[in-house]
């Protein structure tokens, strides 16, 4: 499938026009033909389970931040988007930014870092999204501030953009070569673990200081978390059974507990993946993905959530006995997303434009939205007494309101999340509910400039629809990456 082929959500005229192109993908996902104003929407309505009282079902999800200081400390830039997290009017902000838990941990150089140098500036933070929440909706009233705690593992990148320094928990065969891995690439040990699960620790302590309400424990996208998930074939404690490979979760939350009692705790989760994509390599030029040749490595031993005879396609039995995990550790609060933006973005984050350096989408991003919602109503509905963030609804564009308003009203999730969205027009669901129009030029078109950008050193940002980054110096920077 080429772009060509894709019909652009921007080019249908209404509702009903979005629903025949629905059924003619043969696509099941709900849509509403009216958006309900006020307490009638139930995208406005409280939710209170455990110990959370949620004002409304509006979350914001956690992005990774490519615009902090060389000490991982937020900057104006940083800033800006944090106000954007409260002109949402989300009352469940699922940290909305990835922070690092070690500077050795970091994705880039510029991703925040929680630490004692920077719990200043942190706190700073959310009290700016706290403000711009209370400007937005009159209160925060019901208002839920999380943080997202990483480790990118496989991914870290602390020093240069350009340097990876990869923590590895075990040999992958396809992801070390695509990565330039050698053969004698370092694998974690296990008392290395036990020092990055105290630097999950001493991070949730602090955040726990600063007033956060909960801790996310992110196992999702292929950062650490998610890679002991994967660790089948990591010999000792943290690798094998399904038991060794959720005992970096169960003692990070042990430790969470009894330091720091009174700290609620999420999970983000990768709950469906695939062995990893590339562009086509038969073809010339930019081409669809296609997934990797697997046929030498079945049964598939290297990923979660993957079918392993059939690597191309997610497989949710392990994502029920992990969700079984947490709530036997009491946890009920879990954001359901997919994939890799590293290996198969067009599953984690559906687009109709790559980035720079992606291939394009192998199937209409609509289906990959469908597919993340269905796995997330098909959880949903065996563990009803967790509360379920959804993903991938930006793609959905100028029908998000209609989507997530029936959505959640068929209670095929609990909250919907706003991720690539936030950066261009966060108050969308909040214009909806209010009963004010559209904005259709702030519209989040999935252009990819948000991931092309920082991964060539600028700061994360809507390059096409801000015109705080458009008529910058990165936006010409970028116009000229991208075109010459």
């Amino acid at each position: 499938m080429s772009d060509n082929a894709i019909v652009r959500l921007g080019t249908l005229k209404d509702v009903a026009h979005f629903k025949a192109h629905l059924r003619k993908l043969g696509l099941s996902i709900p849509c509403d033909n009216e958006i309900a104003i006020g307490t009638k929407s139930s995208l406005r309505e409280p939710l209170a389970r455990g110990p959370f009282k949620i004002g409304n079902r509006i979350a914001v999800q956690p992005m990774e931040g490519w615009d902090g200081t060389a000490d991982g400390a937020p900057t104006e830039n940083t800033v800006r988007r944090w106000q954007n997290f409260g002109r949402t009017g989300g009352k469940l902000v699922w940290g909305g930014e990835a922070v690092a838990v070690c500077h050795e941990g970091r994705a880039n150089p510029n991703q925040l870092l929680i630490s004692e140098k920077t719990k200043k500036q942190l706190a700073q933070l959310r009290d700016v999204l706290r403000r711009e929440h209370i400007q937005t909706t009159g209160s925060d009233d019901g208002l839920v501030i999380g943080l997202q705690l990483t480790h990118s593992g496989r991914y870290c990148r602390p020093n240069e953009h350009k340097r990876p320094e990869p923590k590895i928990l075990y040999h992958h065969p396809l992801l070390d070569r695509r990565l330039n891995l050698p053969s004698d690439c370092a694998v974690l040990t296990d008392g290395e673990i036990e020092s990055i699960i105290e630097d999950f620790h001493r991070a949730a302590l602090i955040a726990r200081e600063l007033g956060f309400d909960f801790v996310d424990i992110k196992h999702c996208h292929g950062y650490l978390g998610h890679e002991f998930l994967s660790a089948h074939t990591r010999a000792g404690r943290y690798g094998g059974s399904f038991e060794g490979r959720t005992r970096f979760l169960r003692e990070v939350v042990q430790g969470i507990r009894l330091l720091a009692p009174g700290l609620h705790i999420g999970v983000r989760l990768s709950a469906i993946d695939t062995a990893p994509f590339h562009q086509d390599p038969n073809k010339t030029g930019r081409s669809m993905g296609v997934v990797e040749d697997c046929g030498d490595l079945l049964p598939y031993r290297w990923g979660f959530g993957v079918n392993p005879l059939a690597p191309a396609d997610g497989d949710l039995n392990e994502a029920e006995s992990f969700l079984s995990l947490l709530e036997e550790l009491g946890i009920c609060l879990v954001n359901i997303t997919a994939g890799s933006p590293y290996y198969n973005p067009h599953v984690q984050r559906p687009a109709l434009y790559p980035p720079s350096d992606g291939y394009l989408p192998p199937e209409d991003p609509l289906v990959g939205v469908a597919r993340q919602m269905e796995a997330t109503r098909s959880l949903k509905k065996k563990f009803p007494n967790l509360l379920f963030v959804g993903s991938a609804y930006t793609y959905l564009q100028d029908f998000l309101p209609h989507v997530a308003q029936a959505a959640v009203r068929e209670g095929w999730v609990d909250f919907v999340g706003l991720g690539r969205m936030v950066l261009s027009y966060p108050e969308i669901l909040w214009d909806a509910t209010e009963g004010r129009e559209i904005q259709r030029k702030r519209i989040c078109r999935t252009f990819s400039d948000c991931t092309t950008a920082p991964r060539n050193g600028m700061p994360s940002g809507c390059y096409p629809l801000d015109n705080y980054y458009k008529n910058s110096s990165w936006g010409e920077k970028l116009r000229v990456l991208k075109h010459g």
